[in-house]
């Protein structure tokens, strides 16, 4: 039987668990500092998605406990006749509750979210490495279909 699992937009007050998640990654472990009280720029990030009716930062919780998280954007376009796209980041699901299933559904319900505010596609960026994840979204059909760039502007401290 599968875990209930609920999801909502985060609130301030999920800061903590949400930088803990993305601190518990092999690949951003150094990037990101859970320590408390945590640092101000978290809260500052927080509040700019929170008010942005285009952005949203998702908390999914099982038994009340937070066990995952992404932010969805929501972006207009002129391509594709004026197309509008979701766009799905930072994924997490607990390490704890890794191969749950969780993944897959989180990432299902985001779609619906897209597809309920009319996006024509849905399109999420992997670090070329990780290779477990790359597995994870083709099996659930999504398809590789670009490279991504990107240029470093600066270091966070």
């Amino acid at each position: 039987m599968s875990a209930a699992l609920a999801f909502r937009d985060a609130r301030a007050e999920d800061l903590p668990a949400l930088v803990a998640l993305l601190a518990d990654d092999a690949l951003s472990r150094g990037r990101e500092d859970p320590s408390l009280p945590l640092d101000a720029r978290y809260l500052a990030a927080f509040e700019a998605i929170d008010g942005d009716a285009n952005q949203r930062l998702i908390v999914a919780e099982s038994d009340g406990a937070i066990v995952g998280m992404m932010q969805l954007s929501f972006l207009p376009g002129i391509a594709f006749r004026g197309a509008w796209r979701g766009q799905i980041e930072a994924v997490r699901i607990a390490g704890s509750q890794r191969g749950q299933g969780l993944g897959t559904r989180m990432v299902e319900w985001a779609v619906e979210q897209c597809r309920a505010r009319g996006c024509r596609m849905v399109q999420l960026m992997s670090k070329q490495d990780r290779v477990d994840a790359h597995r994870f979204y083709e099996n659930m059909g999504w398809e590789k279909s670009h490279f991504g760039f990107k240029l470093r502007l600066a270091e966070a401290e």
